[in-house]
């Protein structure tokens, strides 16, 4: 019992209020957005064809805020307080310039500063609360690409909400298992509230999360991580393992498109998800493959990682590598279909 509640009723009461604080946002975003032109209109390097407004990840920010500050403040095994006010104010940071960039687009180094500054802040907690400082800079740098590599794979209906619901149940069962009870209400509460988001933007969406949202959801997926690695080492691999198709599919694009000369940070349309949409599948299609990932290879793998320790590394690594080999086959098999269709 926690202040008269039961810690089950406290992470339910706190998974209420994350949805039902998402969904009214998104539904009044969703006005607001037409109201002041936040439209992305359809284009060659966008995979969407008809002006949909965006921003609608303010609602994921607010209700996460809510339903997520609760759980760590108030259930058994929190991090320390420094963690939760730095987390809070890093969530505010980079959901506070990801709205702004969702009015006007901004240039990339405000972006960056913010998104260091707010992982920096983060970090700095962590190792005040004992994590070594020699992990401060591997965890900046962490931190920054999480935040890029979720706003890089949003890109089309429904998918990046889904995969932060399913990041967030996974992190939650995990955080369960190992009797971290605040991290695991936190990260129920982060999957209550992305899923008040995810039915206005499942196909066909009536919103976008825009940069206010994919950049909050890659820090608040990076800090959960690292506060279930400060709490037990062991928890650190089973924890990545949740991210691995999104992690692929980002860092081998970004890698393959910086060899090629290009302007990485440019919009485009060269993830593994965008090229399969390209080739003719739906959106929903798409999105289902990256689900039958989760459920059918990484969820099974992650548990196996929990229950066995010392097998934990290597299934992550064995992971990442067939993903690396799925995304490179997936990328083939697309371009494949792509020269038989163009004429001779």
């Amino acid at each position: 019992m926690t202040g008269g509640f039961s810690v089950s009723t406290i992470i339910v009461l706190c998974c209420l209020a994350a949805f039902v604080v998402a969904f009214g946002i998104v539904r009044s975003t969703i006005a607001y957005a037409h109201r002041r032109g936040m439209l992305d209109e359809p284009g060659r390097r966008r995979s969407h064809t008809i002006p949909t407004p965006r921003g609608g990840g303010l609602g994921i920010v607010a209700g996460a805020l809510v339903g997520m500050t609760a759980a760590l403040l108030s259930l058994p095994a929190a991090p320390a307080t420094a963690v939760v006010v730095a987390l809070f104010v890093g969530t505010v940071a980079v959901a506070g310039i990801g709205w702004w960039d969702d009015h006007g687009s901004l240039p990339v180094l405000p972006r960056l500063l913010v998104q260091l500054g707010s992982t920096a802040l983060l970090a700095t907690a962590l190792a005040m609360a004992g994590l070594h400082w020699l992990w401060w800079l591997p965890l900046v740098v962490a931190g920054a690409w999480s935040i890029n590599l979720h706003n890089f794979m949003d890109g089309i209906d429904g998918l990046l909400a889904q995969q932060a619901i399913f990041v967030g149940v996974g992190l939650a069962i995990l955080a369960s298992a190992s009797g971290q009870v605040a991290l695991a209400g936190a990260a129920w509460a982060l999957a209550a509230a992305t899923l008040g988001f995810w039915w206005f933007n499942r196909s066909p969406a009536r919103i976008f999360m825009g940069d206010v949202g994919s950049g909050t959801l890659g820090l608040v997926v990076f800090a959960l991580t690292a506060m279930l690695w400060q709490a037990d080492a062991a928890l650190l691999w089973p924890a990545l393992m949740f991210s691995s198709g999104f992690a692929v599919d980002a860092t081998l694009t970004l890698l393959l498109r910086m060899l090629r000369g290009r302007r990485w940070y440019t919009p485009h349309r060269e993830h593994l998800y965008q090229w399969l949409v390209r080739r003719g599948a739906t959106h929903t299609r798409v999105a289902s493959g990256y689900l039958a990932w989760n459920l059918l290879v990484t969820a099974p793998l992650a548990w196996m990682a929990f229950h066995d320790p010392a097998w934990a590394p290597w299934l992550c690594v064995a992971l990442y590598v067939v993903a690396a080999a799925s995304w490179w086959g997936g990328k083939r098999h697309c371009l494949r279909r792509r020269a038989r269709h163009v004429p001779a």
